[in-house]
């Protein structure tokens, strides 16, 4: 229904977290790289448990691949420095939902590639400079599924 994109993950627990996620929430997730880890590394194994056959995962060499593989998708950036709180919008099926690596964010020549508005942010407490990777993905993601019902969800 909706699309994770991990831009640059470097954490293999946090991408395993995320693989489970989507297996339990149906999203698809996509990795953008490079990667910080191999795929076959044993702690995002571990993370995400049995559920790499259940979940569907991609993978792009740059962020340009993807977006060619996407071209008519609405792309929310999720980054400390949104413009609007996630829960502001209401997502459309198809939707990406794109994040940036876990040291650095989002690359300065991706984000300009997102208009501000379709920048969101999730709040936090002030002096704060970010949540894991992993909760974020899970708050966007439920919210996006959230706003449809739970649609496929039992």
């Amino acid at each position: 229904m909706f699309h994770i994109v991990l831009f640059n993950p470097v954490i293999a627990a946090n991408t395993g977290n995320i693989i489970r996620l989507a297996a339990n929430n149906g999203c698809q997730l996509h990795l953008i790289e490079p990667l910080g880890f191999d795929l076959e590394e044993k702690k995002l194994r571990r993370a995400g448990l049995d559920y790499h056959d259940l979940s569907r995962v991609a993978r792009y060499p740059n962020f340009q691949a993807f977006t060619d593989a996407f071209p008519n998708s609405t792309i929310y950036a999720i980054t400390t420095k949104g413009t609007k709180g996630y829960t502001e919008i209401h997502f459309q099926a198809g939707d990406v939902l794109l994040f940036g690596s876990e040291t650095s964010g989002l690359a300065p020549d991706v984000m300009a590639q997102i208009a501000p508005e379709q920048r969101l942010r999730v709040p936090m407490m002030p002096n704060n400079r970010s949540l894991n990777l992993s909760n974020t993905v899970a708050l966007v993601s439920y919210e996006a599924w959230r706003q449809h019902g739970f649609i496929g969800g039992g």
